[in-house]
């Protein structure tokens, strides 16, 4: 038993499968052996988490040849929509805008089917949204601007004036007009909600009006 529990060792240490003789005793007295092979252990824990790490790793990288669709069960085809964007802070509404317009895509809007019309600055945009809700083209218009705050009470006026203007827009057109004006503190705030680190708020915009149709 002593040698069979060396030759274990030795198989061991080498990697091999280790072969062990078991004695078997019969009631004759006879004795025979029995061979059992031992496996090596498998591999677990880290080295089987890292080897599927590195297979998903693979099979990620291997995206980048398919070919892949994008869509949504909702289709807005057909609908007609306006859009009134402030010029003013124009290195927001761009973005916001074009947030939007990727949203109407994604949602089998054609081209054709929105107008886009800008005004110059987020005090006229419910105005002019009224305007293009009676002319009773449109199914929605959507109301993209940003307002900034300064040094003076000038923000107040603006942003209250704006959401007014765009709520009297709906109301008196019976058109849904989604507001979508920015009200930020400074300029790093309406960045981020244009397509930076919070999203883009013009394709929410968009969105909003998809949904509610």
């Amino acid at each position: 038993m002593a040698a069979a529990a060396s030759s274990c060792s030795s198989s061991i240490a080498n990697n091999r499968s280790p072969i062990i003789s078991v004695p078997l005793r019969h009631q004759q007295s006879s004795s025979t052996s029995l061979s059992v092979q031992l496996q090596p252990p498998k591999e677990s824990g880290f080295g089987i988490l890292w080897k599927r790490k590195e297979d998903e790793k693979g099979w990620l990288g291997s995206l980048a040849a398919v070919r892949q669709l994008t869509g949504s069960l909702t289709t807005a085809e057909g609908l007609r929509f306006g859009i009134v964007v402030a010029r003013f802070n124009e290195i927001v509404t761009k973005p916001l805008l074009e947030g939007a317009l990727d949203t109407f895509k994604k949602y089998s809007v054609k081209e054709e089917d929105i107008d886009v019309v800008w005004v110059p600055g987020s005090f006229e945009i419910g105005l002019v949204a009224e305007k293009l809700g009676k002319s009773r083209k449109y199914q929605a218009i959507l109301c993209i601007g940003a307002v900034i705050r300064g040094d003076t009470s000038h923000y107040d006026a603006v942003a209250n004036s704006a959401a007014s203007g765009v709520l009297s827009a709906g109301l008196n057109s019976g058109v849904p007009c989604i507001f979508g004006v920015l009200t930020c503190d400074d300029m790093e705030q309406a960045l981020n909600r244009a397509g930076g680190n919070s999203g883009n708020k013009g394709a929410e915009t968009a969105l909003t009006a998809v949904i509610i149709l």
